[in-house]
């Protein structure tokens, strides 16, 4: 018996040698119901995202994900809400390239983007696609571009709006290849794209959900993708570095993201989870059919991805002198 008890208390005290080498945060949480602030309205393509990830991550933390919608000042003010919440991994955030161009679009922020806000990781990617009206005599990105410089500022451009990632995508495109395309704005991709339907513009860079149904019908005419790597939706279609814009890259990014100072072991739990979740085939398929491509990336990588994004529109924001609408 007593060797018994000798051997139970050795089990024992290995037991507890091993629990104290896990973080008190990785034992503990999650504690309660999650909140997933949306910083946008119901039904646009982040709030989309956000629902979907919240279900799923409910599911693989075995606590409710409450998606809160916040929309207001382009999406800072639901961002503001994450970076000043308890940083203890309740308080999660969905959130798009609009962040980091957020940084500079607005003159003063009520938060640090890079400082404020934790990193779990990205989530997916939209492509974009450079379209045009059917009838406009180029075939291929370096017709277009020998358009524009034959007939400057004779081309024009829609966009949801300045400041959107429509309008500065396609300022990219031009600061890059010096061309002159004049812009028209409108209130949102939707009747951006009817125009050009219609003959009003001549190209867009539109998300690839959006650009889709007119794809389809043959409205208007698709010339290459925006992403640094073909789109597994348009395999045949180049991308613009393949087509003749060395080093051009754009997507719409989702990513996921707590409160700043939020516990590092709190984090990987969170970005384990995200590993499964977006390796899974059901959604997948899911995000497939919102045009999305799953892009499942670590905390600390994302970190550095978001830096150089802040860094890159910032650039573009102001050649542009681009403000909030």
């Amino acid at each position: 018996m007593h060797l018994i008890s000798r051997k139970l208390a050795l089990i024992a005290g290995v037991i507890a040698m091993s629990c104290a080498f896990v973080p008190v945060g990785a034992q503990t949480f999650p504690t309660r119901s999650l909140r997933m602030i949306v910083p946008f309205a119901p039904g646009g393509g982040i709030d989309i995202v956000g629902r979907i990830v919240a279900q799923r991550l409910s599911d693989a933390l075995g606590q409710p994900v409450v998606v809160d919608n916040r929309s207001a000042a382009g999406g800072t003010f639901g961002t503001n809400l994450t970076a000043k919440a308890a940083p203890d991994g309740h308080t999660l955030l969905t959130n798009s390239i609009s962040m980091a161009v957020n940084a500079t679009l607005y003159a003063k922020l009520p938060y640090d983007t890079l400082k404020d806000l934790a990193p779990v990781g990205s989530i997916g990617r939209q492509p974009s696609i450079v379209v045009v009206h059917p009838a406009l005599a180029a075939k291929s990105i370096g017709e277009l571009l020998a358009l524009a410089r034959a007939k400057p500022g004779q081309l024009n451009y829609g966009s949801g709006g300045m400041g959107s990632v429509t309008f500065l995508s396609t300022e990219l495109l031009k600061l890059m290849t010096q061309v002159d395309i004049k812009h028209v704005p409108y209130k949102g991709l939707g009747p951006a794209l009817i125009d050009l339907m219609g003959g009003q513009t001549q190209v867009i860079v539109s998300t690839m959900a959006t650009a889709l149904p007119a794809l389809k019908s043959g409205r208007i005419r698709a010339l290459a993708v925006t992403t640094a790597k073909r789109s597994t939706f348009f395999p045949d279609l180049p991308t613009l570095d393949e087509a003749g814009v060395p080093g051009y890259e754009f997507s719409t990014w989702y990513a996921l993201l707590a409160t700043g100072g939020t516990p590092k072991s709190v984090i990987a739990r969170l970005s384990r989870e995200m590993a499964g979740i977006l390796n899974s085939d059901a959604l997948k398929e899911q995000f497939s059919a919102q045009g999305i491509e799953t892009a499942y990336s670590s905390p600390d990588a994302f970190a550095a991805y978001l830096k150089s994004e802040v860094a890159k529109w910032g650039k573009v924001v102001k050649a542009t002198g681009a403000t909030p609408e």
